[in-house]
């Protein structure tokens, strides 16, 4: 098998950039295993589609805002000539750090672009200095670890600094409504750094509407990371 196998055409204009108002007016694909058939359908019908004796595992984790833009602050290289092309970079240049896993209260595991500049050692700072990040740490596929400091609580920082890491397909920057629209509604552990989509397309109702006709639901907690786009690590359960 080669992953050019899984290739297909999908023109941009098909993708939405923003989500329907309402969560359970997706469409959806019904595949019967019997009859070897498919059917056009909408999620709100998935309720009447189960005999009621299921059990539905879903993923309560929380997206944090692991997207943080800053500037970096510090280099160990020699202050670079007058004439110099990177010059005006000198301890100022703009760096991207998307958060992929906390591995104690203030080291985080993350992708830092342009991960060329942030060598050991190197700081970055965000905001008005209320968040800095020190490269503790290198790993595989770019990789580093990171030590945040804040003025504040670290948490509360991260959470009013950070921007909403929006799937690579959606081509527009992330807005206020993101950071409630791209949680799922059984959100409640924070951690992950993408949702688990198809769990976006239940609601209330929905859920309501499963439970009436006896489906369980079960709860656990899996922090989904970047794995989808890139091979970094395995996810936490």
């Amino acid at each position: 098998m080669r992953l050019a196998d899984f290739n297909y055409d999908l023109p941009l204009e098909r993708i939405a950039q923003r989500p329907l108002e309402r969560r359970d007016a997706s469409r959806m694909l019904i595949l019967d295993r019997e009859s070897q058939s498919w059917e056009d359908s909408l999620f709100h019908s998935l309720p009447e589609r189960l005999r009621g004796d299921e059990l539905m595992v879903v993923n309560n984790a929380r997206v944090i805002p692991a997207r943080l833009l800053g500037r970096r602050v510090g280099v160990r290289a020699e202050n670079p000539g007058r004439h110099s092309r990177v010059a005006r970079e000198f301890l100022s240049s703009e760096i991207e750090v998307m958060l992929t896993r906390q591995v104690s209260p203030e080291e985080w595991d993350a992708l830092v672009r342009p991960g060329r500049k942030m060598q050991l050692g190197e700081r970055v700072e965000f905001g008005e200095g209320e968040l800095s990040a020190e490269v503790v740490g290198r790993g595989d596929y770019g990789l580093r670890r990171l030590r945040l400091t804040a003025k504040g609580d670290l948490h509360q920082t991260i959470e009013r600094l950070g921007h909403i890491p929006l799937p690579p397909y959606i081509a527009r920057s992330d807005e206020p409504e993101d950071r409630e629209r791209y949680q799922t509604i059984f959100a409640q552990q924070p951690g992950a750094v993408a949702a688990p989509t198809a769990g976006l397309h239940f609601s209330p109702a929905i859920l309501e509407q499963l439970k009436g006709r006896g489906v369980e639901i079960a709860a656990i907690t899996l922090e989904v990371g970047l794995g989808t786009f890139q091979p970094i690590h395995a996810e936490e359960i």
